[in-house]
């Protein structure tokens, strides 16, 4: 059974009975008329897009933005600069930001479910102008190529072709794979995160299996490269300032390798009963992560010492992974190629994950009358085509890793992305803030969130406090005397002046106050949370408790 809402602009008025028994008439008397045609006008054109997706693939999406180049390309000029321990225990540090980032994002999503999330609720809950600035600086990070850069730096481990022709065939492969339909898309992402979750599985086995001594010819490694060459590398400096300067530089690159973590919220407008898939996407996600990633990392450091050269001074080919690197050190031969392509198809789910974040971050600014409004068309399929298009128009910018200092180029991508990352947590992190300041002034508790988590309460004040220190300290190195180079001071601190320039730009163009925590509406999202009630998950049972791993 279902009732219609009279005029009714959109679906997001077609609802079912609500799971309590009452129906849209009761609503109509705990709500006033003027909250009712408030949340219609929000979610109207949410409920254009197509609503494809749900918790197995969104939260394998975003499994598969995370398990990138930063884990399997770039982790060993981590491990290089901060050594074995200092490598582990900066995991662990980014990963309980990142985690209080996403217990922030995930509750203040599960309230207000739209596309491109943390964009949209910041003009909600905060300013107009800082959904503008950090939606032009998202889109900005997103049309950086830097992951289909990371694919012709990949393919060179196997051919010396001009990486111009990888780009150009990759190229083609990621606009073909995000103009048709978004539920096509979601499905070739779940694959390639199966295939993900399978070489991660196999790099723990086998790298449990080089340590202990399992491979013919081969001595027992077990904890000698935390004595030989040490736990600690030295960097820009001698002794314990030394260790703890080279540790602080990894974390930017740590930033980076946890940098698809955010992504669970940006398809809600795509997502069939957004709130409880983005709430239980969330919390799978983030254990897996943490998990694997803990694991991964800390075989890592016992397979490979922090001063080998390869990984001192990597080539720019994937011959440079720590993980290859390790695998050729105990003379087997056909694994590094399985590596290799396996980390292929991460960097090209990386870069399709960019093409999906611009797009639905221009869709999302557009919806609020900050960007031209033909950018808000959609085809058939509810696919934003015109956003999709325009991002994909700066994917001919990777061209500029053809060249000997391909690598270099990586890298600045890498920090310029990073620098973003951190943006993005800093403004998530206000994002709940300022919610639970305008619960309070309006007489709501936590109890009245749909999705809640343990300690959530304090999640944005500690992402907040250690984002906008990484963001600060992310450049430290070019102050100190030897070590400036203008292109790292650049990609480490034009985004702040990026971001800056936008919500100044945005304030004066667009009149903007901040809302005050009275002034928030959040009666209308309330309202949609009972509209909209969501059926819960059903419960595992038998062989379906294996579906834990990707659904």
């Amino acid at each position: 059974m279902s009732l219609t809402q009279k005029d009714s602009k959109d679906q997001a008025l077609k609802v079912e009975v609500i799971a309590d028994g009452s129906d849209v008439e009761s609503l109509n008397f705990k709500y006033s008329k003027q909250d009712i045609e408030e949340a219609s006008e929000i979610f109207h054109y949410e409920n254009k897009l197509s609503s494809k997706l749900n918790a197995r693939l969104i939260g394998m999406i975003a499994l598969v933005g995370v398990f990138g180049t930063g884990l399997f390309l770039s982790s060993g000029g981590t491990l290089h600069t901060t050594g074995p321990v200092g490598m582990l225990l900066g995991y662990v540090l980014v990963g309980t930001v990142v985690g209080a980032s996403q217990i922030s994002q995930t509750e203040v999503a599960c309230l207000y479910p739209a596309t491109s999330a943390y964009v949209a609720h910041a003009e909600h809950f905060v300013d107009k102008a800082l959904g503008f600035a950090i939606g032009i600086v998202g889109t900005y990070s997103a049309i950086v190529p830097s992951e289909l850069a990371a694919v012709s730096v990949i393919m060179t481990y196997w051919s010396d072709i001009n990486p111009a022709l990888w780009i150009s065939i990759f190229g083609v492969v990621i606009i073909a794979t995000n103009c048709y339909n978004v539920k096509w898309y979601g499905e070739i992402e779940f694959f390639f995160g199966i295939l993900k979750i399978l070489l991660c599985l196999g790099l723990i086995l086998v790298g449990l299996i080089i340590d202990l001594g399992g491979v013919p010819g081969q001595q027992r490694l077990g904890f000698h490269y935390w004595k030989h060459p040490g736990p600690f590398a030295a960097k820009y400096a001698t002794g314990s300032l030394g260790k703890f300067l080279g540790f602080w530089k990894a974390v930017s690159s740590i930033v980076y390798a946890f940098g698809g973590v955010q992504s669970i919220a940006m398809l809600a407008g795509e997502t069939k009963f957004p709130r409880r898939a983005i709430h239980r996407a969330a919390k799978r996600v983030f254990l897996r992560v943490l998990v694997l990633y803990l694991v991964m990392v800390f075989i890592l450091t016992l397979i490979v010492p922090y001063n080998d050269p390869v990984i001192a001074q990597p080539s720019g080919t994937a011959s440079g992974s720590p993980w290859v690197r390790a695998i050729s050190l105990a003379g087997i031969k056909v694994l590094p190629h399985i590596i290799n392509a396996v980390v292929l198809t991460s960097a090209l789910s990386a870069a399709n994950l960019s093409i999906i974040k611009g797009s639905r971050t221009i869709y999302a600014l557009a919806i609020k009358k900050q960007l031209p409004k033909f950018f808000l068309k959609i085809n058939k399929h509810g696919l934003p085509y015109i956003a999709v298009g325009f991002c994909s128009c700066f994917i001919p910018l990777a061209y500029l890793t053809v060249s000997q200092t391909s690598a270099n180029v990586f890298s600045w991508f890498q920090n310029i992305t990073s620098s973003v990352l951190l943006c993005d947590w800093i403004v998530i992190s206000i994002n709940h803030i300022a919610l639970h300041r305008a619960m309070s002034a309006q007489g709501y508790t936590r109890k009245d969130l749909p999705y809640t988590f343990i300690g959530g309460k304090y999640a944005g004040w500690y992402s907040l406090f250690f984002s906008v220190l990484f963001l600060l300290t992310g450049g430290f190195p070019v102050f100190i005397h030897g070590y400036w180079e203008f292109a790292n001071f650049f990609s480490a601190y034009f985004v702040i002046v990026l971001a800056f320039v936008f919500f100044v730009g945005g304030k004066i163009f667009f009149k903007t106050k901040f809302l005050k925590p009275s002034d928030v509406r959040l009666k209308p999202l309330f309202y949609d949370v009972e509209l909209r009630s969501e059926p819960p998950f059903k419960k595992l049972k038998g062989w379906e408790w294996l579906t834990l791993l990707w659904g």
